[in-house]
């Protein structure tokens, strides 16, 4: 039986996400929790219009972040 280490779901676009915007992935997800929006789609608009976001890379982003404010009971 072997293990699979190879990233899966929204954080497999990471790497990509860092090298296309030139931010860290930690920065992103600052901005989507600082923002005044708590819609999944309205923040994916949001980062597409404000940072020019691809809607893969922005919907990345917010599933991810929100997955995370979900599990830390925010």
């Amino acid at each position: 039986m072997t293990t699979d280490s190879t990233v899966k779901g929204p954080a497999s676009y990471f790497p990509s996400i860092e090298k296309k915007y030139g931010r860290p992935v930690a920065e992103w997800k600052q901005l989507i929790r600082s923002s005044p929006l708590t819609k999944h789609m309205e923040l994916v608009a949001w980062l597409k219009s404000e940072y020019s976001l691809g809607h893969g890379h922005a919907n990345a982003l917010v599933a991810h972040t929100l997955a995370l404010a979900e599990d830390s009971g925010k």
